[in-house]
């Protein structure tokens, strides 16, 4: 994945996370999911600083689905879309699937139901990263 000066700089300032336990590791996935969400702190905390806040999520009570809004101004008007997506079962060696169900059918970027399109270029990054990248970094490289 060739990616742009912008992009790497943004991604060497999120946090990098260690543990490697999912959705069914118990209080393993319970210290993973206070490592995702410092770096989603961070991540946003980078955003606002450089002005380029545009999106807000939060988890469900067991950090397996999470739901949020994102944004775009374009010619003082702001686009905004509904942001989710599920922790697959073997996360963080299978990364996050985005989705904007709003976008469905509108890109050819996009998937059935609105997941962004981010196998072919996103997944061997990913793989090469595990455990270290996150949903920050997902949201870095996917959406922005």
């Amino acid at each position: 994945m060739s990616l742009d000066e912008k992009t790497k700089s943004t991604l060497q300032k999120i946090p990098l996370l260690s543990s490697k336990a999912g959705p069914k590791d118990g209080e393993e996935w319970v210290k993973r999911l206070k490592e995702e969400l410092t770096a989603l702190i961070e991540y946003v905390k980078m955003n606002k600083e450089n002005d380029n806040d545009w999106f807000k999520i939060e988890p469900n009570k067991n950090g397996t689905r999470w739901t949020g809004k994102c944004w775009y101004i374009y010619n003082l008007h702001k686009y905004e879309f509904d942001l989710q997506f599920d922790i697959p079962v073997t996360y963080p060696t299978t990364p996050i699937e985005l989705e904007l169900p709003e976008l469905d059918g509108k890109t050819s970027k996009m998937y059935r139901g609105g997941k962004i399109c981010l196998t072919v270029h996103f997944k061997p990054l990913w793989a090469k990263n595990v455990p270290h990248f996150g949903i920050a970094h997902a949201l870095a490289l996917g959406v922005t």
